[in-house]
């Protein structure tokens, strides 16, 4: 197999595997057909850029925790060239539209998924890049609005072509850095390091435990050879998302100032034991207390789980994944009546269809991930369809994903 089918072996059978070597070729062909479409010459370089799921670990990385990410079969292209000119022209798939600009001026416009380059370009030029003009199209097969990260990867995705196409030399760890302060500066979200992180050193049936705090990391297989992760996604996404994840970090915040009244040497929650909350409960709000508690629990849960892994035993794994949403959905109150179903549906299947499920990304909709005996997989999908038109009168789209390599990219032209 070629080095560009690398982040495809291991995904199963030969059907399975000619499937995805398939899928993956046509993208990369599509996307270069209509970068010559739009632009008249061959892209002088493509890039692959995957979503991620994150199986535990949730909220923890803006709180200097654990997660456990892995990036997935779903992915952003992008075909791009240099040009002799200081214009950038871009063309979204996605979005059908066209926008031109003066990389030399950078600033807002309505488009916001624009937002999510002129921020990559910004941060290249805070470190005295020189990054001149190009010509970009991007599309790909990500699910909107899922939890799996379209905005990450379009963040990673495009910062790794920039600084092939201009000899930038930044490693995959400082890619990732300029992915998230991108969105933190020119966007105003937030957000923590994972979702770039997993995209960019994601790897084949292995996910990642990412210290979000010294960001060293390491893997640990996962082979999804007796299991499958699919992802149910309830179709809505209630109007809290950004100002909620905003707030929920802020309560963190606060909470860790409780704590250094009482223990000076704490930076963040990933330094609190339980019982070191456990004695400052009194003196906190009892939401900022909850938050807390979420956080610290999940953190524990979070490195705990990696035991399993080593271990093989994905029942326990999986008893974890229904511990975070219960945290989630009580303590730190992200979830939402579509989401608490999904999950609570599942318990009521048979204990050897489903190991573990829970909400994924930063809530209030998106999707659930699930942990499912490979072999009953469609009847898993059947259920859960059939369950949630009967209860919301919603389409349930679920998607089978497999972990796959990171961000790679190869020279055309």
């Amino acid at each position: 197999m070629s080095r560009s089918y690398r982040h495809l072996r291991g995904v199963g059978n030969l059907q399975q595997i000619t499937h995805y070597i398939f899928i993956y070729t046509f993208h990369l062909m599509n996307i270069a057909n209509e970068f010559e479409k739009k632009f008249g010459e061959k892209p002088q370089f493509i890039v692959r850029a995957p979503g991620r799921i994150n199986l535990i670990g949730e909220h923890t990385d803006y709180n200097d925790g654990f997660v456990l990410p892995a990036a997935i079969d779903r992915a952003m292209y992008f075909a791009l060239s240099q040009r002799s000119d200081n214009l950038a022209n871009i063309f979204s798939s996605h979005y059908d539209q066209f926008l031109q600009f003066d990389v030399k001026n950078i600033s807002k416009n309505q488009s916001s998924w624009t937002h999510y380059l002129k921020g990559i370009i910004q941060q290249f030029q805070r470190r005295n890049c020189d990054i001149g003009g190009f010509n970009l199209v991007f599309g790909g097969d990500i699910p909107l609005g899922a939890g799996v990260s379209s905005s990450a990867a379009l963040g990673a995705g495009f910062a790794f072509g920039l600084n092939e196409l201009f000899g930038l030399g930044f490693d995959r760890v400082e890619l990732a850095k300029i992915s998230q302060q991108s969105e933190n500066q020119f966007i105003g979200l937030n957000c923590g390091i994972m979702d770039m992180f997993a995209s960019l050193h994601g790897k084949q049936d292995a996910v990642l435990l990412l210290d979000c705090r010294s960001l060293d990391f390491q893997y640990f297989s996962l082979l999804q050879t007796d299991c499958a992760l699919v992802l149910c996604d309830t179709g809505v996404k209630h109007n809290l998302g950004d100002s909620e994840y905003n707030l929920r970090r802020a309560e963190c915040e606060r909470g860790v100032a409780v704590l250094q009244n009482y223990y000076p040497d704490i930076q963040s929650l990933r330094d609190v034991s339980m019982p070191q909350l456990a004695r400052c409960e009194s003196a906190m709000e009892a939401v900022t207390y909850k938050r807390c508690r979420y956080v610290v629990q999940e953190i524990e849960r979070t490195q705990s789980a990696c035991k399993d892994l080593i271990n093989n035993d994905l029942r326990a794994f999986g008893k974890k994944m229904y511990a975070t949403h219960e945290g989630l959905r009580d303590d730190y109150e992200v979830s939402c009546p579509e989401l608490d179903f999904l999950v609570s549906n599942t318990q009521t299947m048979p204990a050897e269809t489903v190991l573990g499920a829970r909400l994924m990304g930063g809530g209030f909709g998106g999707c659930t991930i699930n942990l499912v005996a490979k072999n009953q997989t469609d009847v898993f999908i059947a259920e859960q369809t059939k369950s949630y038109k009967s209860q919301f009168s919603l389409h349930l789209a679920c998607h089978k994903v497999v972990i796959t390599d990171g961000v790679s990219g190869q020279r055309e032209a």
